[in-house]
């Protein structure tokens, strides 16, 4: 995943693209950028954050870097923003997305002359840097955008800083949000529309799928019109968004409530636990909708160790991901010895951290342990947003099951898997609760989430769930 945010002002912006950027720490860990434009040209400042926290490693950055104009991201993947210099004129990019077809691309890159990239570590292409160049094969900025948005399979939404102003521009299908604030002497752009408020921005207008904006500090202006279709990420709302965020009108805070009212709605009164509990972070707001349909109390039967571990994402190595999340969860013996508890997560993916939470929940006293996950099993893997950096749809528990279950793993068998009313999906189910260890499982209906976000079924990228693009 990543985020990003940009300012273009009347006067220095350091600050709030700062403290912008910082804001959408929750959506990567990896790597960190700023870029700006003011007297002295572009400056630059990019660092890894793996290790600490992206405000730490920008304090001495923000002190040193000037400008009107500014742009910054945070990145799980490639160092960015990548300053460009082109027969279309020096600009600075940042990309969010997935490609899928990457070798492809690279191919009509080396056709139309270009003669190499840099490599990254591992043997990858910087993905932002063949977006640049194939940007920079049309005669005009908005152009090249727009022969991007159509060349790409999966989604790609950038932002471009010239010298004159900042392009912003939604994917295709708007799988990821774009929003612009504003206040008197200043626009921002933003992934989180949460990001600029305590900025002094007041929220001006959310970007329409394939839309093109060229901002500046007196305007925002549509260059390339939007298009008809929206497929925005459903999966923002269970899990990558923020609590105060808003997409498309929609607040991630409420639809959790919504969520986890619907799922004591399903369960009916069918378990009696003495608590409900959230996994943190993203599974509270889950864990108090249920708590306030069922009656049952919410409780914290464990607690999140935050001072060094603040962040929600992990590092990429497996057995190190096992580790850290063993050590994040502290438990509260007093609310778990002896108790019946119906615990909340987000979504069940490998099943490894949730199978370990459950493991030191029975250590420690528990009695019953029901799990209800915010979102229905995960069949296929992500195409357009790296949800998981799962390299197999094999890592994911619920696909493992079925493999073992069926001699061939078509289309037409995950469909009967991703349906809550055949046998097939309870079967998946049982063995995952089986395997897992619960007392009992009961996944999110479709139909229940999408109604919890409240957009029609045909405006939401279900993917995951379905394979439906």
């Amino acid at each position: 995943m990543g985020g990003f945010f940009g300012v273009a002002s009347k006067t220095n912006c350091t600050l709030e693209l700062f403290y912008g950027v910082d804001y959408h720490s929750h959506l990567g860990t990896r790597r960190g950028g700023m870029a700006m434009y003011g007297e002295d040209g572009f400056q630059r400042a990019i660092h890894n954050i793996e290790n600490s926290p992206f405000r730490t490693k920008f304090e001495k950055d923000a002190e040193e870097l000037k400008g009107y104009l500014g742009i910054g991201c945070i990145s799980d993947y490639e160092p960015q923003p990548l300053l460009i210099q082109s027969h279309l004129g020096s600009f600075a990019i940042i990309t969010v997305g997935k490609i899928n077809n990457m070798e492809e691309l690279l191919k009509e890159a080396y056709r139309a002359g270009r003669s190499h990239f840099q490599e990254m570590s591992g043997g990858q292409i910087n993905a932002t840097e063949l977006i640049a160049s194939l940007i920079c094969k049309s005669d005009t900025l908005v152009d090249g955008i727009r022969y991007v948005q159509e060349l790409v399979d999966g989604s790609m939404t950038m932002l471009l800083m010239t010298r004159e102003g900042i392009y912003a521009a939604r994917d295709k299908y708007g799988r990821t949000p774009v929003v612009i604030g504003k206040r008197e002497d200043a626009y921002c752009v933003s992934f989180e529309n949460f990001a600029y408020i305590n900025l002094g921005f007041t929220h001006d207008r959310e970007l329409r799928p394939a839309e093109v904006v060229f901002i500046t500090p007196d305007s925002v202006e549509t260059v390339g019109g939007p298009g008809t279709k929206m497929k925005i990420c459903s999966f923002l709302w269970v899990y990558y968004g923020y609590p105060t965020s808003s997409y498309e009108g929609i607040n991630v805070e409420e639809m959790r409530y919504k969520c986890g009212s619907m799922l004591a709605k399903r369960d009916n009164g069918s378990v009696s636990p003495d608590i409900v509990a959230g996994v943190p972070d993203s599974g509270i707001a889950h864990a108090i909708g249920y708590a306030n349909e069922s009656g049952i109390p919410y409780a914290r039967p464990f607690i999140k160790y935050t001072p060094t571990w603040p962040r929600s994402f992990m590092p990429t190595n497996q057995s190190q991901r096992d580790l850290i999340a063993r050590m994040k969860l502290i438990p509260v013996q007093q609310l778990i010895e002896g108790k019946k508890l119906l615990l909340i997560d987000d979504s069940i993916v490998r099943g490894t951290q949730l199978r370990e939470t459950t493991e030191f929940l029975y250590n420690s006293g528990a009695r019953e342990v029901h799990v209800r996950p915010a979102c229905p099993p995960l069949l296929y893997g992500c195409k357009y947003l790296n949800f998981s950096r799962s390299k197999s749809e094999l890592d994911l528990i619920a696909r493992r099951v079925i493999q073992a279950r069926e001699e061939e793993v078509t289309p037409e068998v995950l469909a009967e898997y991703s349906d809550p009313c055949s046998d097939q999906y309870d079967e998946m189910v049982e063995e995952i609760r089986r395997q897992q260890n619960f007392t009992s499982l009961r996944y999110h209906r479709l139909d229940d989430l999408v109604e919890s976000i409240g957009l029609s079924p045909c405006q939401l990228c279900t993917y995951c769930f379905n394979g439906k693009e």
